[in-house]
């Protein structure tokens, strides 16, 4: 096998993941194709949180029929959509020659080469998971949960929670120090609940931004709101390294639907862990998730969810509605939902939530702020693009007289005004 060809969907675990298992091939003398047809081995990883990640799998898988019937490839399904069916995945797929569980995804070369399995019970994590050129870079600490959240599939193929040795933590962001990485993610199903012989991840987020050197910024997700102390407050506001612009999953503004969906937190309790840190770090922002037409869900539970994302003030929401998953408790709940009123909720929210950001954005106009230079702007090839701590995006104009800055520099820039979810600014 000389070429390779890898699809990833999902969450940036899985992103992470298919980094590190590029790194193996290319370390094995394969190149990376960017057509599906001219692949000897492609690799889906796959995601299960939602019915709609499925489907779209499904399709895809279906375009590989054709090409198998020409020439000779394989085809590696891998991730959670692996763990949650197995070999059935095969049943109605034959085209799939592997399929390869979360634990075993970074020894899919291995896989093929003998024609079998391994069914590891461990997860291992991998030294790296920088994808070269790119100047943020992920850095998993922990693998699984123990949550059960009630709509969430997760648990089940994911698999306990794991944490990553802090050492080999620390090995890794020195690589990526050594490679000019500018910021890094520290990743986890649920990153906050990180624990490795007793080593906190207050403690860890604290070491690791002692440790640095080069990097600019270090961000995490996602967070459990249960689990989110005033000791992880006091680190965000203490250790400059910190983005302070943090993810926080509220899911949900009622708390019966909080009940329901076993978040183990009220609508009081997330509202006042929101309250504590603004306190505490005044410039603070918010991304968060949220959730509508859970079964049960009435529409005055609907408004609390509307009047919850008011109080906090949200710069960047991922809103869905739910969506069955096969297997989770949330599944066989009474209280289902049709599919259209489902829709509708969503769209309500979704409007509500870009018209506050825009609100709170636009105030934010004027600021100097730093920014990390990522790529030329592909709109207006005399700007750049860049990000902010607080994760805004800004188009910018390079200082007059100077040449352009760098990707992976980092620059002061005056945000001007804002156009969509995207600023326009100046080099200053």
């Amino acid at each position: 096998m000389k070429t390779y060809y890898i699809e990833t969907y999902g969450c940036q675990m899985n992103s992470a993941e298919s980094n590190s298992l590029e790194a193996i091939l290319q370390g094995a003398g394969m190149t990376a194709c960017y057509k599906q047809e001219d692949a000897d081995l492609a690799v889906i990883n796959t995601c299960s949180v939602r019915q709609s990640a499925e489907n779209r799998i499904w399709g895809r898988l279906g375009s590989y029929n054709p090409i198998k019937k020409k020439r000779k490839m394989t085809l590696v399904v891998t991730g959670c959509m692996a763990d949650r069916l197995g070999e059935e995945l095969k049943k109605k797929a034959p085209q799939v020659d592997y399929v390869v569980p979360v634990n075993d995804k970074m020894k899919i070369l291995d896989i093929v080469r003998r024609g079998e399995n391994c069914n590891s019970e461990k997860y291992e994590f991998s030294e790296t998971y920088w994808h070269e050129g790119e100047f943020s870079s992920y850095v998993p600490i922990m693998n699984g949960c123990n949550n059960f959240c009630s709509y969430c599939i997760v648990p089940y193929v994911r698999g306990r929670e794991v944490s990553r040795d802090p050492e080999q933590i620390l090995r890794e962001i020195d690589f990526l120090e050594s490679k000019g990485v500018r910021e890094i993610t520290l990743l986890g199903q649920n990153v906050n609940s990180y624990n490795y012989n007793g080593l906190t991840f207050p403690q860890l987020l604290s070491t690791v931004c002692r440790h640095l050197n080069n990097i600019k910024w270090v961000r995490f997700e996602s967070p459990h709101p249960k689990d989110f102390s005033d000791e992880l407050i006091e680190v965000i506001a203490r250790e400059g390294r910190v983005a302070k612009h943090l993810h926080i999953p509220m899911q949900s503004g009622s708390t019966r639907i909080l009940n329901l969906m076993n978040r183990r937190y009220t609508r009081e309790s997330y509202l006042a862990l929101i309250d504590r840190i603004r306190s505490r770090i005044p410039e603070i922002t918010f991304a968060v998730d949220v959730m509508v037409g859970f079964p049960g869900e009435t529409e005055e539970e609907f408004r609390q969810t509307l009047s919850a994302m008011d109080m906090a003030g949200y710069i960047e929401a991922y809103m869905y509605y739910w969506n069955p998953r096969e297997g989770t408790r949330a599944c066989s709940m009474d209280g289902q939902m049709p599919e259209s009123d489902k829709q509708k909720r969503l769209q309500i929210l979704i409007d509500h939530q870009l018209e506050a950001a825009a609100k709170i954005k636009a105030g934010r106009t004027g600021m100097v702020q730093e920014v990390l230079v990522l790529s030329v702007s592909r709109d207006n090839p005399s700007q750049m693009l860049g990000r902010n701590e607080h994760n805004e995006m800004v188009a910018f104009t390079p200082a007059e007289g100077t040449e352009k800055p760098a990707p992976g520099s980092i620059v002061n820039v005056q945000f001007l005004l804002l156009t969509g979810n995207t600023f326009v600014g100046k080099q200053v």
